[in-house]
């Protein structure tokens, strides 16, 4: 065993002369310090591309929070119209006029409402009420327009279907 061991394979590495490893180094340091001078911009030609719109001045003065109130909010989406033809409707009469219910069904059946049924009701309720399901607040609102109704209420669980929106009479409108 007098020759050279050959070394394992997790042993072995290369030799880098000193100058190499010096200059790798300063490489290194250099691209850190203009990475922390630019701020690290991903993009260098992102500002001669904001300055190409405007005026130089307006551009180089401008703070990035000046930039951020200058940007404009997107306008509010008006909410679609209600499509009375989809949302049924029960109408009750609890006044003592007889045929309430049918004449304010016809009103809202012309309009487009659709509605599936009209009958009498039995309770104390303070004025004419269109009642809504939880969700259908708007189209409750709707509804109550169109037939000059001033009172919307969320319905009442166990009472009124919770599919449909209910209005209850107490006179005539």
């Amino acid at each position: 065993m007098t020759g050279s061991v050959r070394p394992s394979k997790g042993e072995r590495g290369v030799a880098l002369p000193a100058p190499v490893i010096a200059l790798s180094v300063v490489a290194v340091v250099v691209a850190v310090v203009i990475f922390w001078v630019t701020g690290g911009d991903d993009d260098p030609g992102k500002e001669k591309i904001a300055q190409a719109g405007g005026s130089p001045s307006a551009s180089a003065s401008a703070s990035p929070q000046a930039a951020k109130t200058e940007t404009k909010k997107p306008a509010k989406a008006e909410p679609s119209p209600v499509d009375r033809a989809k949302i049924s409707v029960e109408v009750y009469n609890n006044s003592n006029i007889g045929g309430l219910a049918g004449e304010v069904a016809a009103k809202a059946t012309t309009v487009g409402w659709n509605v599936v049924g009209e009958d009498n009701w039995m309770g104390s309720i303070p004025e004419n009420t269109v009642y809504f399901p939880p969700g259908m607040k708007r189209e409750g609102q709707q509804l109550a327009d169109d037939l000059g109704i001033k009172r919307t209420h969320l319905s009442v669980e166990g009472s009124m279907k919770g599919d449909r929106l209910t209005v209850v009479l107490t006179g005539a409108l």
